[in-house]
């Protein structure tokens, strides 16, 4: 055996293919021609491209082992044109060595993982507050029945791509200043699959996989909110070739409510009640979402003050406890009159001393939402 391609890369005769190629790429930095222009070192190249050439492969590395030497003129393998004897294993290798790519070797699956998928679901705010069980349909990719993913008609099988040998790549010899390169590229035969479908399945056409409508049952957690996803995993779209499946993604959007409006945890709403009601006090029936309750108004409420109902708000999505469900109060002053009516405000206001009020001034107008605004707000 002339040339012992283990010694010239430097690394033992049971060394792995990985331990081979970065040995070959750890000398290829060091001793490429644009790096090191000693001819000296250019010949040295040319010897690593040969060993590299040789050990990367599984074919040409069996006849080496066997005595045999496949860069050789006089058989045992014929040689490959490259550095003199050598030439590039491979012009990927080259290019991993310097910008650390990596190249894909040998055939690439035909399964693959399916996509995500997401649709919309509508629910009401008490839904949302409590929680709830919802069944959804789908449409999304399913595993082909008829051929079970392969891809193939009944009675057929994938066969070994002829143009690539079921590598999934073809190499093509080029020159260069450097000598001949070698390049690889995806088979054009079998797109780099290395398997070619002569028969493809007549149901899904060869993809593995056929459109198909499900149902499934959705457990909605209380505290959701809008925009809120919910992952179903493995239950989105099938990959090509029967691939895993991706997940499903439910984005909970939640239906405006008649009454209440929903501000994080909290609910409000706004009561409106007559001047007297206000004055005297009263109690007003309100629909919760726990049921009917009795809102007390105290005498002498004044419009924009509120009433909260702690813990008839929503459920806190993580940690527990409910949010509050705040009553806005809006007094209402009558705008019609009766002579009786009248009389009996005139005599009101003669008994309070407001017959000729001189009213209280402040800055701006301080309507109802301007209030809310100044009470979240901090302000008094």
């Amino acid at each position: 055996m002339a040339t012992d391609y283990y010694a010239v890369l430097g690394v033992r005769r049971d060394a792995s293919q990985d331990e081979i190629k970065k040995a070959f790429r750890r000398l290829a930095r060091e001793l490429h021609p644009d790096v090191n222009p000693d001819p000296k070192t250019q010949e040295r190249f040319k010897e690593i491209n040969a060993a590299y050439e040789v050990l990367s492969d599984p074919q040409k590395k069996q006849v080496y082992d066997l005595g045999g030497d496949p860069l050789s003129q006089n058989g045992g393998g014929g040689g490959a044109g490259g550095f003199g004897q050598g030439g590039f294993g491979n012009f990927s290798d080259i290019m991993d060595a310097f910008f650390g790519t990596a190249s894909q070797r040998g055939p690439r699956s035909r399964t693959r993982r399916g996509q995500d998928a997401m649709i919309r679901l509508d629910i009401e705010l008490d839904e949302a507050a409590f929680g709830t069980t919802k069944d959804i349909q789908v449409d999304t990719a399913v595993v082909c029945n008829t051929c079970n993913g392969e891809g193939a008609a009944p009675g057929t099988s994938a066969q070994t791509c002829d143009m690539c040998r079921g590598r999934g790549e073809v190499s093509q010899v080029t020159r260069s200043f450097l000598g001949q390169v070698m390049t690889s590229r995806p088979c054009p035969q079998c797109q780099g699959f290395g398997t070619v479908v002569p028969t493809p399945c007549p149901e899904c056409a060869g993809d593995g996989r056929v459109r198909s409508r499900r149902t499934l049952t959705v457990k909605i957690p209380a505290g959701v909110d809008n925009g809120t996803r919910i992952q179903l995993a493995g239950e989105g779209e099938v990959g090509p070739g029967g691939g895993p499946a991706g997940d499903l993604y439910v984005e909970i959007h939640e239906l405006p409510h008649s009454v209440f409006q929903r501000r994080g945890d909290d609910l409000h709403c706004t009561v409106t009640i007559p001047m007297t009601a206000a004055a005297l006090g009263t109690k007003v029936p309100l629909e919760t979402l726990d049921g009917m309750e009795e809102i007390d108004i105290r005498p002498g409420t004044q419009s924009g003050q509120s009433v909260p109902l702690h813990g008839r708000g929503i459920t806190h999505l993580r940690g527990g406890g409910r949010g509050d469900l705040i009553v806005h109060v809006e007094v209402t002053t009558p705008g019609k009159l009766d002579a009786e009516q009248e009389r009996l405000l005139r005599e009101l206001a003669k008994l309070r001393g407001e017959e000729r009020p001189t009213g209280q001034f402040q800055p701006g107008q301080q309507g109802l939402f301007s209030r809310l605004k100044d009470a979240f707000n901090g302000r008094s």
